[in-house]
Parts: structure tokens; C-alpha cells; sequence
């Protein structure tokens, strides 16, 4: 029998424009850096946030998973979004996906608990540098002062006129992510590209 396994390696949404990403961080001096960050593991996680199961998988994270809205909690290589009273996205380095899934559902038990691996439904833009801010407010309704929008935030939202999940990162000056869909990634990338002029 013929051996019908993938051969080809994984190509990330944005491949083709790295270069230009690249081109636009220097041309900026400094003042943004844009960047993809490829094959992030994603899982979506619905549970009651009261019950046994959410203290149960956030021992078994290590990552308790955060109750107030629009927060973020990171723990090593691994962060969690609340993206509802009862959904959170679970952030890993790529390729853990098996393993904090069979984590989960193991310390789930008998407990209700929904996992759903979305990595490849959204891939990951970096956005950092001193004028960071700046160039996501051409096009996102949020106010993202840092007093308003500081590091450990997170919001589902619009940025150029594309749904987004966006992320205030918690290390010093370490910008955005931006997850977005990876369908209209290639548009995305192509709104910062242009937005990102301003700073050559």
C-alpha cells in the first residue's frame, strides 16, 4: 500500500510575506516590529468556571484559568485568554497541542469540559516596538492606552476591519498579539504593511 502521509513541510499562513514583515521592522528604525509567530497551539476550552473541573485543569496546567474578563494568565510557555464566562483559549508553544488537551480531559474527569484544538483555524502576528499603539489604533475601536488596554488584556475585536483576537503581551515592551484567522491573514498583514509606512 502507498504511503499517502504528508510529506511536504508545514507552511505557516504568512510565509510569504516574512520578508516584507522583515523589511518593514527595519525600514521603522525601531519604531515597530511586525513578525508572525507560526504553528502556535490554540485550544478552546468551555467549562463551568465554578466548578470542579476548572480548579482540576488549572492544577493540572499549572495555569489557573482567568475569571475576569478580557484577562490574561500566563504560566511558563503557556497562556490562557478568557473569551467568555465560560471559554477560554489556551495559548502553546507549537506542537503541544495532544498533550494539554489529554491533560485537560484528564483532569476534567467526570466533569463536563469542551476541547477543541483551533491551531489551525488562526495564526499569530507580533506587533511591538515604541509606536505599537499607535499603529494598531489606525484601525481597532479599542482604546489601547496601556491605562486602558495594559499588559494582561486581551479583547475579540476588529483591527482593519478583520476579527481578531488581540493580546496586550505582560513582558516589558513586548507589544501584541494579534491571532487572526488564517484565511484572512494575508489581508491583515497586508493592512499593517501599509499602516506601517507611516513609521519608514
Amino acid at each position: 500500500m502507498a504511503d499517502t502521509a504528508l510529506t511536504a513541510p508545514l507552511r505557516s499562513p504568512l510565509s510569504h510575506v516574512a520578508d516584507r514583515l522583515a523589511a518593514a521592522t527595519r525600514s521603522s528604525e525601531g519604531a515597530i516590529r511586525l513578525a508572525e509567530l507560526p504553528f502556535l497551539a490554540q485550544l478552546n476550552v468551555r467549562l463551568d468556571a465554578k466548578g470542579a473541573a476548572a480548579a482540576a485543569v488549572g492544577l493540572a496546567l499549572d495555569l489557573q484559568l482567568p475569571l475576569q474578563p478580557n484577562t490574561v494568565v500566563r504560566a511558563g510557555e503557556s497562556t490562557a485568554l478568557w473569551l467568555g464566562p465560560d471559554e477560554w483559549l489556551l495559548v502553546g508553544p507549537p506542537g503541544s497541542e495532544r498533550d494539554l488537551e489529554s491533560r485537560i480531559r484528564e483532569a476534567a474527569g467526570d466533569e463536563h469540559v469542551s476541547v477543541t484544538d483551533v491551531s489551525a483555524q488562526r495564526t499569530t502576528l507580533l506587533v511591538t516596538g515604541p509606536r505599537a499603539h499607535d499603529l494598531l489604533a489606525h484601525g481597532c475601536p479599542l482604546d489601547l492606552h496601556p491605562r486602558a488596554f495594559g499588559s494582561g488584556r486581551c479583547a475579540q475585536t476588529t483591527l482593519g476591519r478583520t476579527q481578531v483576537v488581540l493580546v496586550a503581551r505582560d513582558e516589558p515592551r513586548a507589544g501584541f498579539w494579534v491571532l487572526v484567522r488564517s484565511t484572512f491573514a494575508g489581508y491583515l498583514a497586508d493592512w499593517l504593511l501599509d499602516a506601517a509606512t507611516e513609521y519608514r
